[in-house]
């Protein structure tokens, strides 16, 4: 086991030597950095490029420092579970190794949700603008053109409601504009909004003003509601957390309580050391849940 650790550590010495003889003018983890990047860049999923290029935009995507820090403490939190768990460096190396995989996922679910909570913002200044605009204007489509031209709306949404527009003289009707815009952005102001519009460009309304008044306090209300939920999410999000790594300490009290020797023996018979991977891999996927859950849609349901 010792020689293995050597061994190990001899790679990773004589792969930073390579690196910094072939580039010596050139700062080791600017290039372990920008070469991670540019593999990252190659191969990741389009609609992830998307989403992360939005978080970057918006400023909430982390540094490579931070990515840099996400990977010790995993493979650290990880390597300290798998060695008291097993007492194998082996396992600790198979275990961080694992955790450290599981990060790309986890940006993943951050930045859809950043991307979402964008999302939502964006729909929700659309559906209320656009209510605004028809007030003035009593025409859907050109309540669409005041909403494109006020400067308030960003791409995605922007280049939708340019589409819109541009199906609607195509088409001669905004059935087809409306449809489309549902089925991109399924949320239900979007849909009871559109509803209303169509109602009252096909049947008419002797009151619409008062009808968009409705819809637009319903609008707020379902808003509210959204950032309310954002709001408990958040605060269950870092209790979970905590509960959910407490869980892996449980087998560290159980060992100290039983007696380093006990415990020693008792993790030498296959079938223990069988339900103690089962306890880590239930965990994980506890807390790999919970994550899911906390970075889901916001605003679609």
């Amino acid at each position: 086991m010792g020689t293995l650790l050597e061994l190990v550590i001899l790679l990773l010495i004589a792969a930073f030597v390579l690196i910094y003889r072939r580039n010596p003018g050139e700062n080791v983890y600017k290039f372990v950095a920008g070469n991670a990047t540019k593999i990252y860049d190659k191969y990741a999923p389009y609609s992830f490029k998307m989403v992360r290029e939005k978080a970057i935009e918006l400023g909430q995507e982390y540094t490579t420092r931070q990515y840099i820090t996400q990977v010790l403490l995993f493979g650290g939190f990880a390597v300290l579970i798998g060695y008291f768990y097993f007492y194998s460096i082996i396992i600790a190396a198979i275990y961080a190794i694992v955790a450290i995989s599981f990060i790309p996922y986890l940006a993943y679910l951050r930045c859809q949700r950043i991307y979402s909570e964008f999302l939502f913002e964006q729909i929700q200044t659309y559906t209320t603008n656009v209510i605004m605009e028809f007030n003035t204007t009593q025409s859907f489509v050109k309540a669409l053109e005041g909403v494109r031209d006020s400067g308030i709306l960003e791409n995605p949404v922007l280049e939708d409601v340019k589409k819109m527009i541009e199906m609607s003289y195509q088409n001669g009707t905004i059935d087809e504009s409306i449809q489309y815009f549902n089925n991109k952005y399924p949320y239900y102001m979007v849909k009871n909004m559109h509803q209303l519009f169509l109602q009252i460009t096909k049947e008419g309304a002797r009151d619409s003003g008062q009808a968009l008044e409705n819809m637009s306090m319903d609008i707020d209300a379902l808003v509210e509601g959204v950032y309310r939920d954002q709001m408990d999410r958040k605060n269950f999000h870092g209790r979970f957390i905590k509960f959910g790594l407490t869980l892996y300490l449980l087998v560290v009290v159980l060992r100290y309580m039983l007696g380093e020797e006990n415990y020693i023996e008792l993790i030498e018979i296959w079938y223990v050391q069988l339900i103690l991977h089962a306890v880590v891999l239930i965990n994980s996927f506890f807390l790999l849940s919970g994550e899911k859950y906390y970075n889901e849609d916001v605003g679609v349901e």
